[in-house]
């Protein structure tokens, strides 16, 4: 259940699968791999502790307009980092540290996996599907951060099978996925402001 659910949840466009197909291209496989191990095993305890806490997260009524507000400062900040990066040559040489440390920075500054689980969370448990016992929790978060891996990986070697189909330059692909990070900014930024002033 775990596994099904958290992969889902990362097949649409985000700041996480984007990231890992960025570092696919720029940096190759072996970084992707070690950010995605990474940020998996961080998954694992994040979805832990929100599912522990999900009824209380979801009486949070601040919770939506808080998130998508730190969406909005997170895509802007992985948009400029690559539109900044979009003319330098890829680096093979990165340290397996440094993937290691972005895969755990980006699990957890992840707000859009909050309303996911408090959404999901709520109604796998209402219906019983899975209950809050510990054990059981425990299996569900490892089986929500093999879900997450299994994904990443996916968009890591479809990104690199891409990139030499077609033979697409790193300062197209950095150039695309930071277009597209400020795409998601705006959105988040227009979904806010209508919300608070223009629905008002």
């Amino acid at each position: 259940m775990g596994i099904v659910c958290n992969a889902v949840g990362y097949i649409p466009p985000g700041n996480i699968n984007l990231t890992a197909a960025q570092i696919a291209l720029n940096k190759g496989l072996k970084q992707a791999y070690y950010f995605i191990i990474s940020f998996s095993i961080v998954e694992m305890l994040f979805t832990f502790v929100i599912m522990r806490f999900v009824e209380w997260f979801a009486s949070s009524m601040e919770l939506d307009r808080i998130i998508d507000i730190a969406m909005i400062v997170v895509f802007l900040v992985l948009g400029f980092i690559t539109w900044r990066s979009r003319k330098e040559m890829p680096k093979t040489d990165t340290s397996n540290k440094d993937s290691v440390r972005y895969g755990i920075l980006l699990g957890v500054l992840n707000p859009m996996q909050v309303p996911y689980w408090l959404f999901l969370g709520t109604y796998l448990i209402s219906h019983d599907w899975i209950n809050t016992g510990t054990l059981s929790l425990s299996i569900f978060s490892i089986g929500s951060g093999i879900g997450a891996g299994i994904v990443l990986y996916g968009f890591a070697r479809f990104a690199k099978y891409i990139q030499e189909k077609f033979t697409l330059s790193s300062y197209v692909i950095n150039k695309s996925i930071a277009i597209l990070f400020f795409a998601l900014s705006a959105y988040h930024l227009i979904k806010v402001v209508y919300e608070q002033i223009i629905k008002v």
